[in-house]
């Protein structure tokens, strides 16, 4: 694909709606019939979300184009441990305040916040070498 075609931003777009349709389709289709509550269903979506917004800047950045290098292997780790991440962090965040009364966006959107907070730290933790520049600076 070439990065040219659409400024970083609309990459991110199109890479967030793609996942966000994906996540939806799949809790209409099978996590819904098979029983899962609708509260919960945003954490499909930040599940799926969240290598869209780690992977993006890697790809995108120039800087950080030598983690394409790597092994198959290891890039496979990196969205497993990125994916688990998300859905954990999302899961525990939505369930220790989803019985306190807040409105749903307020508890979507701190699902979002830890899920995608801990699938950050999880690739960070992998990849350290990758934001040792900014670290520097």
């Amino acid at each position: 694909m070439d990065k040219e075609m659409l400024p970083r931003w609309g990459w991110l777009l199109v890479g967030l709606f793609a996942m966000a349709v994906t996540a939806n389709l799949l809790n209409f289709f099978v996590l819904g019939p098979a029983g899962l509550p609708g509260e919960y269903e945003v954490i499909t979506i930040i599940t799926l979300m969240a290598p869209v917004l780690i992977y993006l800047g890697v790809w995108y950045d120039e800087e950080r184009q030598q983690y394409w290098d790597r092994s198959r292997e290891h890039i496979v780790g990196d969205l497993v441990f990125i994916v688990v991440g998300a859905a954990i962090g999302s899961s525990i965040a939505l369930v220790s305040v989803i019985d306190f009364g807040l409105p749903r966006i307020i508890q979507d959107v701190g699902a979002m916040a830890a899920g995608f907070m801990l699938a950050w730290g999880l690739f960070w933790w992998r990849n350290p070498e990758l934001y040792q520049r900014e670290a520097d600076l």
